[in-house]
């Protein structure tokens, strides 16, 4: 009896684990900074204490950092790139580049660059040496840091705040806000199991180690802050934070210190402005969501709605997407359009506050490379972006007909690349923009089509689930979706991410053989899917026939029990042709279609439905 039980155990144990956890090591960080933030000059100077594990199995004889605030000076690589992009056709024949930067960095004076200095950097005690790359510092080391070892490093610098141009920076001309401040230390670049990652910035999209940061941030005490991580005196700052019924004793003095701490983030941000209204929000007497913004651009009850939606969609997005792990969010008025930190973000106004609150649980949570990977970080973020924004408009229609449309305008323009091509490198903005959000939202719709949307929503947790904090690929993910799936689905990464072959099936011909009515399908794109295939008659009723495609070596399960499915033999990729046939007369159809749903990203749509009027 015994052993029955412990053999009950072990088939319970391994069922439980049938989707085992990630062992993929990852560095770890630990910053301790101290700002002092002189607002007459907009110039601060920092100290830095840094512990670094090195939890690879590599010896490392060099690190780098990044010093993202020296982009913004005349002919840097973000200037160069910008010019350059000023002379490449976009859509309509106008310039490529993008309308926030242009030539702007180029015509900054010396009081309006951007700057981060490196006054002193040590190791372990001792003085190192280091090469300052405008947007990276090369640090060669005087003693390895071997593996599964930790070394401190010490620095000080000194920085200027540069003129609002992309993300970070000070009085953004449109929302009036005094400091953005994204992208303003020197943060350490990522080793991975691909080698180090000294991505100089150029134009778009971060990658961080994954570790703890305690900020402390003096300022003029007029400033008002919000941004990553938790407040730690609050009851000595006030301004919305003091719990409640607690004292405000602010200490003597013209500056107040701020200190933040943020556990297991991979960036730390901030924003300060002496005129921001604040106000809260919790979910679940868990979470407390933060709103800093001015009513300069946007009245107040539309910054306020935000704190009203976040809290009825919360549920939604934790059910479908992953259950969000922080004490703390907070939304903030300034940046340029919006853009996405660890527990907080920066928007220019209040309408993209739900795409970069979503961003959290791509960007923030996952924290996928988004240089190499930026559709997994955008594009899922857009899925789930339309996702979120059916819901809170109650609406049952296709949500995602925008992203389509907006994949189908790229598909179509003749500039469009791989989604595999590193973020900087794309030819135009034109080509990125759609690629990595439109696309890469269709990727994940279209994937519901695949394995069917309650797999597909499976699919989405496993992956949140088994990958969070662990910086995961396009390979892993493709993983998680086969194995809870139960089909291959590499083909699906090669054709969709690797290449850009379009979906385009046609409805060939019609015709009755040997008492039954046949249907021929053609396909003219490159890009071979598995078909949905409906069929409508006189008396109203639907048969639904499907044909997976050879290489997904299985099939959907049955998604509509109301419509009765036909499965068929798959579909061989190299086949331009199929066939498919029903008992019903022909003179019984009035409607031969294609996809009903609408998910397949089929270009020629023109082609998929056919409407018989007899």
């Amino acid at each position: 009896m015994k052993k029955i039980t412990t053999l009950a155990l072990l088939i319970v144990t391994l069922q439980f684990s049938t989707y085992a956890q990630p062992d993929r090591w990852q560095q770890r960080v630990k910053y301790v900074m101290n700002i002092d933030m002189n607002v007459q000059t907009n110039q601060f100077t920092g100290k830095q204490k840094l512990e670094y594990w090195n939890n690879s199995p590599d010896t490392l004889y060099k690190v780098f950092y990044h010093l993202y605030f020296n982009a913004f000076q005349p002919n840097s690589m973000m200037d160069t790139r910008s010019r350059r992009q000023g002379t490449v056709n976009g859509p309509g024949g106008r310039p490529d580049w993008d309308g926030r930067v242009k030539d702007r960095i180029l015509n900054l004076k010396p009081d309006e660059i951007g700057y981060q200095k490196i006054l002193s950097l040590k190791m372990n005690g001792r003085p190192q040496s280091f090469k300052m790359l405008e947007t990276i510092l090369e640090v060669k080391l005087d003693k390895p840091i071997l593996p599964k070892s930790k070394v401190t490093f010490d620095m000080d610098f000194e920085a200027q705040v540069p003129l609002q141009i992309r993300r970070s920076g000070r009085d953004n001309p449109t929302s009036k806000v005094r400091y953005s401040m994204s992208q303003w230390y020197p943060k350490l670049c990522e080793y991975d199991y691909e080698g180090w990652h000294p991505t100089p910035y150029v134009g778009r999209e971060f990658y961080g180690v994954w570790g703890d940061y305690d900020v402390s941030i003096s300022i003029d005490k007029k400033y008002i802050l919000g941004g990553t991580g938790y407040l730690q005196n609050p009851n000595s700052i006030g301004y919305g934070y003091e719990k409640a019924g607690a004292k405000v004793t602010r200490p003597a003095g013209n500056k107040l210190t701020w200190r933040f701490v943020a556990p297991n983030v991979h960036d730390f941000m901030w924003a300060a402005d002496p005129e921001y209204i604040h106000k809260t929000r919790t979910v679940r007497d868990s979470i407390t969501l933060h709103l800093f913004y001015k009513p300069t651009n946007e009245p107040a009850e539309k910054w306020e709605k935000i704190l009203d939606d976040a809290v009825a969609v919360m549920p939604m997005l934790e059910s479908t997407f992953g259950v969000y792990p922080y004490k703390q969010y907070t939304f903030i008025h300034g940046g340029d359009g919006g853009m996405e930190y660890p527990m907080a973000t920066l928007l220019v106004g209040p309408g993209a506050w739900l795409h970069e609150w979503l961003h959290n649980w791509y960007h923030g949570v996952l924290g996928t490379n988004e240089s190499l990977y930026g559709w997994m970080d955008e594009g899922f973020t857009t899925y789930a972006e339309d996702r979120a924004d059916a819901f809170l408009r109650n609406s049952t229609a296709f949500a995602f007909d925008g992203t389509y449309r907006s994949y189908f305008s790229l598909a179509k323009s003749g500039k469009e690349e791989p989604l595999s091509t590193h973020a900087d490198h794309y030819n135009t903005n034109a080509a990125y923009s759609p690629a990595v959000y439109s696309k890469g939202g269709v990727f994940m719709e279209q994937l519901g089509y695949i394995v069917g949307a309650p797999v597909r929503d499976k699919i989405l947790l496993e992956y949140f689930n088994q990958w969070k904090f662990k910086h995961p690929n396009a390979n892993d993910f493709m993983r998680i979706a086969e194995k809870v799936s139960d089909m291959k689905l590499d083909w699906y990464k090669e054709y969709w991410i690797n290449s850009v072959k379009t979906i385009d099936y046609n409805i060939d011909s019609l015709w009755e053989e040997g008492g039954k009515t046949k249907v021929r399908l053609s396909r003219i794109g490159l890009m071979p899917m598995p078909i949905d295939l409906q069929l409508t008659f006189k008396d109203g009723t639907k048969e639904l026939h499907y044909i997976p495609m050879s290489l997904m070596y299985g099939e959907k399960p049955v998604e509509d029990v109301a419509v009765t499915r036909i499965n068929y033999e798959a579909w061989k990729w190299t086949h331009s042709t199929y066939i498919i046939e029903t008992n019903r007369k022909l003179l019984d159809f009035t409607t031969v279609e294609i996809d009903p749903s609408q998910r397949l990203a089929d270009v020629d749509r023109k082609n998929n439905k056919l409407e018989l009027k007899w």
